[in-house]
């Protein structure tokens, strides 16, 4: 094919693929031009997870008249005016893109009046080009209407996720910069309806509890910004005025991914795995393998020592010094742990075992009897394991131990089986969930006392749009206000967990989508919640619990993966263990 010049419709929807990824890609720009301008209350409303409707509307300076066609125009920003200006950027937009690939691909209309200007400007556009301009009366301050988003780039529509995880990653992002930004009133709605709202009284840890929720909030450490002690003075690759602040998480909340590590430069949330592997490492000998922190942390550095002009959707930054910067962090949320972490206080460590017969279970209380180590299946051992009789998907296996507090050492007639006892715990209770699910008929837990639970805010707006699947999936929960919720009922299967842990465990990150569990959001839930009850690594099971745990893992329809798809089991045979002995020659 010849060489030829693309058409500008056409290489502006390519120029818009950069900056606008999905709905949240639209949100994010809009709110950063609102923080560019000064606005103090920023309103955010959502329809259809984005794809139909994204109302962003602000009190800043507004746009002038003269101004508001051009700022839809590739390359037009107020925020810098030469090449040199990039060395030392202040506001959160700068390369003058987002307006115009906004533009690009769907239908937008714009109101705004700038300060000391008399009437406000109506624009609207269609696939960039400009339809209608008017002057009407409006607040100071713009709104931007974007409808139909990618209704001319079909593609595009189908790589977006469902509307629930649309709506999840908006809330990620408003609620991240709530936190940026507490000295700003932020209001977000989903169809409607009131998901999330930030007080802007500029108290940090207010802006923390309505994010993360009160219980979550309690549990995290203040890092102090202390710019003296974050210097490295006398070093050639020191920053001397680098600042490091925020909260951690104590180490006895954890998560299951680095999810909850939030970062933030200079006021803007990016996007850095290096920086978040600085956090985790301060962890180092508090923290179990395989849990990380919760943590917001806030670092400021002068502009000319970061480059982000590094992506199209300034997600991610360059430091110029990156050791200096991965030392200040790690240095300050470890000083701020060793200082501030509470003396652990010591539970009993819950004991694994099958989850009771429904007429067998009592209430939930503090002072019930603790759970007996080990109980067979309703049946004993005389019930029938048609699944291991039918698909001898494993041999008969014998315990001989357990190593390292994590593994099961089992002997098969063909060698020896090494088995993950929470990968395999997981495959247990999910196949007997899916099976109660599948017969609607999963029993509840009720609990003596009724529990209140308050949720992070993501978490809540997941619950509100659940609610009816988790009560079919054996919970019994109610609003009670905000993002507070009262748990009435719990799945019998899961009955030895905290309530929070279990609700919490359900409604959190269900539309991620991890392979092989993108199907439903009640696989989903059942996978999450399945993963949270598992018996953990590092705890120690009695040689009857373990035999108990092989034997029902033995009747499972598919033993061998966790519903994640991670090995439960790893074996050598005898022949294998024959060549590393040298016995064959």
């Amino acid at each position: 094919m010849p060489i030829r010049v693309l058409p500008p419709d056409v290489a502006a929807q390519i120029a818009a693929g950069e900056v606008v990824e999905r709905p949240a890609s639209v949100v994010k720009e809009l709110i950063e031009n609102a923080l560019d301008a000064g606005a103090r209350t920023i309103s955010v409303e959502v329809e259809g997870g984005g794809r139909r409707r994204i109302r962003v509307a602000d009190d800043g300076t507004g746009i002038p008249a003269a101004e508001v066609a051009l700022a839809f125009s590739r390359h037009a920003t107020s925020k810098l005016a030469a090449a040199a200006d990039l060395q030392h950027i202040a506001t959160l937009g700068f390369r003058g893109e987002a307006l115009a690939s906004i533009a690009a691909v769907s239908q937008v209309q714009l109101v705004t009046r700038a300060a000391g200007e008399t009437a406000g400007t109506r624009l609207r556009l269609e696939g960039g080009a400009i339809l209608a301009r008017e002057a009407i009366g409006a607040p100071q301050g713009t709104v931007v209407t974007v409808e139909n988003l990618f209704y001319n780039v079909p593609a595009r529509l189908k790589f977006l996720k469902t509307e629930a995880a649309e709506r999840a990653r908006i809330d990620a992002l408003v609620t991240r910069y709530a936190l940026a930004y507490p000295d700003r009133r932020f209001r977000l709605t989903h169809d409607g309806r009131l998901s999330f709202q930030s007080s802007g009284d500029g108290d940090c840890y207010a802006a923390l509890v309505a994010v993360l929720g009160l219980d979550t909030a309690k549990q995290m450490l203040a890092i102090s910004p202390q710019p003296d002690e974050m210097a490295l003075s006398g070093s050639s690759k020191g920053i001397k005025e680098i600042e490091v602040g925020g909260y951690v998480s104590v180490p006895t909340l954890s998560r299951s991914n680095r999810s909850q590590i939030t970062l933030f430069m200079n006021g803007r949330w990016i996007q850095d795995s290096h920086l978040s592997y600085a956090i985790v490492e301060a962890y180092h000998g508090l923290l179990m393998a395989g849990r990380y922190p919760a943590a917001v942390v806030f670092i400021r550095l002068p502009p000319e020592e970061v480059d982000v002009n590094v992506h199209p959707a300034k997600a991610e930054v360059r430091f110029r010094r990156p050791d200096a910067v991965f030392g200040a962090v790690q240095k300050a949320v470890r000083k701020t742990l060793l200082a501030h972490v509470p003396v652990p206080e010591i539970h009993p460590t819950p004991t694994w075992s099958p989850s009771q017969p429904v007429e067998q279970q009592v209430p939930l209380s503090a002072e019930r009897e603790p759970t007996p180590w080990l109980k067979s299946e309703p049946g004993g051992d005389d019930a029938p394991r048609s699944t291991l009789e039918t698909a001898r998907e494993l041999p008969l296996l014998r315990v001989v131990g357990q190593v390292g507090a994590a593994y099961i050492i089992a002997e098969g007639p063909d060698g020896m089986y090494l088995i993950d006892q929470h990968a395999a715990h997981e495959r247990i209770l999910y196949e007997r969930f899916m099976a109660e699910a599948a017969g609607k008929m999963v029993p509840s837990q009720t609990l003596l006392e009724p529990a209140l639970v308050d949720l992070p805010s993501e978490a809540a707006a997941t619950l509100a749009e659940d609610l009816e699947l988790i009560s079919r999936l054996g919970f019994a929960v109610e609003p009670f206000g905000g993002t507070t919720f009262l748990v009435r009922a719990v799945p019998a299967l899961i009955a030895r967990l905290d309530p929070a842990q279990a609700l919490y465990s359900a409604v959190t990150d269900v539309d991620l989508g991890e392979p092989p569990l993108a199907g439903t959001r009640e696989v989903q839930i059942i996978a999450r919640v399945c993963k949270s009850a598992a018996v953990k690594a590092g705890q120690v099971l009695a040689p009857a619990e373990m035999q108990e745990m092989v034997r029902q893992l033995e009747a499972c329809a598919a033993p061998r993966t966790c519903p994640h798809g991670r090995p439960t089991m790893v074996h050598l045979s005898t022949a294998q263990l024959a060549r590393q002995f040298g016995r064959l020659g």
